[in-house]
């Protein structure tokens, strides 16, 4: 158990294990039962020791620093109480969630959170629950945002030697959420963090949509598997610069709008911008149905090669039918001329080409600084209290 923690105990393999037991909720209406369903408890992590359920709790954890502030919740770097263990835990107050409508698109995170096992996809450690509050326990990915080391280098790119490594571990990261029947929907550098070895993990899953219909991957030849989900969906969902023209024109679209924004995002690892921004919203809509892309010239790095050119072309081709990717999946991808002699099953073992300079496990240099105000604190606080009794009269 933790040492000094009465109502914490450990998982058997800290780390491995997914999701423990939920905090009982106790006088939860029915508005807030539909909320609990985002935070009920799962089993552990496929392929490690079982661990025993446990009652994990807020007061497990101390909250060391704000490091980001989405529209419903915020993420905090955390350290378990009595160990020098660190953690993003992401708390989701449960009133907000149901102001916005944002109860299905937490409960879609969690699933993916909680079935995914990828080395370049955000690792879930616990999900639980108080009265007022929802709490996703993760990673911390000390590197920060990738939108931010893009940032930090010359011209607002990336070498694109570099451009391939990291595109790589995106590719294999949206490949493995396709098996598993997920489109992301959302990939920008914004959603993808860099940990403290350089490597890089996709997060933030809130966009995302599930096939109902269990996917069953199809042999295309040797070490090539078709995995794309068989999802046709009408939202109008994504962010500006990313959204494929398909989402635009609400014909309804594919797994295949996830090959667009890798596309996009390529494009912007390597010229430090997107290739379809206008001035307004419809200027960028107007650029992106009209499908024309410009490669500007590269001030700082030596110009792209022509395979580059040359699958950052297919990738952003205007008929989803006819887009690399679109027939089967990432495997197709992978076939490119520009990614020719990649060793696939060998990228998590390479050295990355950005490094985070880091002094101690808890830094948090590459976060910009936020401040908090007393919101969580009033909920935990709450949450705390005793149920009232209640008096015959």
């Amino acid at each position: 158990s933790v040492t000094g923690v009465q109502t914490c105990a450990l998982p058997i393999c800290l780390g491995q294990s997914k999701d423990m037991s939920a905090a009982a909720a106790a006088g939860a209406g029915a508005t807030s039962a539909e909320v609990a369903a985002a935070a009920a408890a799962g089993a552990a992590h496929p392929g490690t020791a079982t661990a025993p359920k446990m009652k994990i709790t807020p007061q497990c954890f101390k909250r060391l620093k704000l490091l980001g502030r989405g529209d419903v919740g915020r993420v905090y770097l955390v350290q378990l109480v009595g160990t020098d263990k660190c953690y993003a835990m992401k708390v989701l107050p449960k009133k907000e969630m149901v102001e916005r409508k944002k109860v299905k698109r937490v409960q879609t995170e969690r699933e993916i959170l909680s079935s995914s096992n990828h080395p370049f996809i955000v690792t879930l450690h616990w999900s639980f629950q108080s009265v007022n509050c929802l709490y996703f326990v993760m990673d911390f990915c000390a590197g920060g945002e990738f939108f931010r080391a893009l940032q930090r280098q010359p011209g607002h790119c990336l070498p694109e030697s570099w451009a391939k490594f990291y595109s790589c571990e995106v590719l294999l990261a949206l490949e493995y959420l396709h098996m598993l029947g997920f489109i992301y929907r959302d990939l920008k550098p914004e959603n993808i963090l860099m940990t403290s070895t350089g490597h890089i993990v996709l997060t933030d899953f809130d966009l995302s949509k599930g096939s109902t219909v269990q996917l069953t991957p199809q042999v295309l030849e040797k070490s090539m598997l078709h995995t794309e989900p068989g999802i046709i969906t009408n939202s109008f969902v994504g962010t500006e610069e990313y959204i494929a023209p398909e989402v635009i024109k609400g014909f309804g679209h594919t797994s295949a709008v996830d090959w667009w924004t890798f596309g996009i995002l390529l494009f912007e690892f390597l010229f430090g911008t997107t290739p379809f921004r206008g001035k307004t919203r419809d200027d960028t809509f107007g650029h992106i149905l009209d499908g024309e892309i410009h490669f500007p010239e590269r001030t700082v790095y030596p110009q792209i090669s022509k395979q580059c050119k040359d699958i950052i072309s297919h990738l952003l081709h205007p008929d989803p039918q006819k887009r690399l990717g679109a027939t089967h999946g990432a495997c197709e991808v992978k076939k490119h001329a520009w990614y020719k002699g990649i060793k696939w099953e060998l990228i998590r073992n390479q050295e990355p080409p950005i490094v985070p300079q880091l002094s101690s496990k808890y830094d948090t240099r590459y976060f910009a600084p936020l401040a908090d105000d007393d919101l969580i604190d009033r909920l935990e606080a709450e949450a705390m209290k005793p149920p009232k009794k209640l008096h015959r009269s």
